[in-house]
């Protein structure tokens, strides 16, 4: 036990009330038998979060409570990485359930690979039925990009992870977290470049993912993804991944494709161009579709983790489905605009970059 690393576990929190008793719990009941500690850095909740995270404190000296100020989730990180000495640093959520061995099986990657950074893939589940279209929607390319860490079956070296178990001390060479928003991406770039075999996905590693609950919160959400791809395309130039370019072109490929559509369609070009255009348009409907068809045999015991009696029907899951999949590029898109706006117009980049 002596001879295992070292681990804290960082979890910031904000109003998780819901979700962060089952976490912890989980973590408490790990099987890794070496030295943890378990940090929730809370962005000053007005709801029941820290009164239950005390409750956890006063009976078990694993867990520690921590204000964060900024109430930023990157501020929350780097101030449990520069506070808690230990020899790995493993990033957690509240919004995520872990398999008993996650620790475990965390550390085991990171000791058998060159890796700085280990993970598992994003696990989507759901519990409310809009959930269920966006863990839908995440199968599908508008959703996932073709990411390696949504696969769950794949094991080998990425360009990013899901949450993270890092080597503290190469993230804190690394200088940590250091932009607001996004900040496990534009961490991912700075690691692959020093390192190209610097991340490692395992399908051991277990993690379970609950989305947004509600349109407006993932509306929200994807505002403050393009914010945070943003700020990452302008501290990092020269690294576009394809994934973060496909929601930047939904808007004006849209406008383009209905365009040549109308053109097509009075110059009567013919119906079969004109039927060509109009079917590429639909693209995002034939996904949603395909995608609720293919996953209605395996959706219950892979996916749904709600009452049975209140999964919503096929027709339903479609339509969040869809609801999902063009919300998350227009929502993107505006995000990914204002902070533009912001930095070059307004001048506000000093309060979006940790210096």
């Amino acid at each position: 036990m002596d001879s295992l690393p070292s681990v804290t576990v960082a979890i910031p929190t904000f109003n998780e009330e819901a979700s962060i008793a089952n976490v912890l719990n989980g973590f408490l009941a790990t099987t890794y038998p070496g030295t943890l500690v378990i940090v929730v850095a809370d962005g000053d909740s007005d709801d029941g979060t820290k009164k239950i995270v005390r409750e956890f404190v006063d009976r078990d000296h694993r867990v520690q409570l921590i204000d964060n100020p900024l109430r930023i989730q990157s501020a929350a990180l780097n101030l449990i990485l520069n506070r808690y000495e230990s020899d790995i640093f493993l990033r957690a959520d509240a919004h995520s359930d872990y398999a008993p061995d996650y620790i475990e099986r965390s550390v085991e990657a990171l000791l058998e690979t060159s890796a700085m950074d280990a993970g598992g893939a994003q696990r989507f589940v759901a519990k409310t039925p809009f959930q269920l279209g966006i863990a839908l929607a995440a199968k599908t390319f508008f959703g996932s990009g073709g990411a390696k860490y949504r696969d769950p079956h794949y094991d080998g070296y990425a360009d990013t992870v899901f949450l993270g178990c890092f080597w503290r001390q190469k993230l804190l060479n690394l200088g940590g977290f250091s932009v607001a928003r996004n900040e496990d991406g534009e961490l991912s770039l700075r690691m692959v470049r020093e390192n190209p075999e610097a991340i490692y996905v395992s399908s051991k590693i277990k993690v379970w993912y609950y989305p947004r609950q509600t349109w407006q919160r993932l509306w929200r959400q994807y505002i403050k993804y393009g914010r945070g791809r943003c700020l990452t395309h302008i501290r990092h130039p020269d690294k576009f991944h394809l994934r973060s370019r496909i929601p930047l072109l939904f808007i004006p490929g849209l406008a383009i494709l209905a365009t040549i559509t109308a053109i097509v369609y009075v110059s009567q070009l013919g119906t079969v161009a004109y039927l060509a255009c109009w079917l590429i348009f639909q693209y995002p409907m034939f996904e949603a579709l395909r995608v609720t068809i293919s996953t209605r045999q395996t959706v219950k015991a892979e996916i749904w983790r709600g009452p049975a009696q209140e999964i919503p029907s096929v027709f339903m899951r479609f339509v969040y489905c869809l609801m999902a999949m063009i919300t998350m590029p227009l929502a993107y898109n505006y995000g990914y605009g204002y902070q533009l706006f912001q930095i070059k117009v307004s001048r506000q980049e000093k309060t979006i970059f940790f210096e």
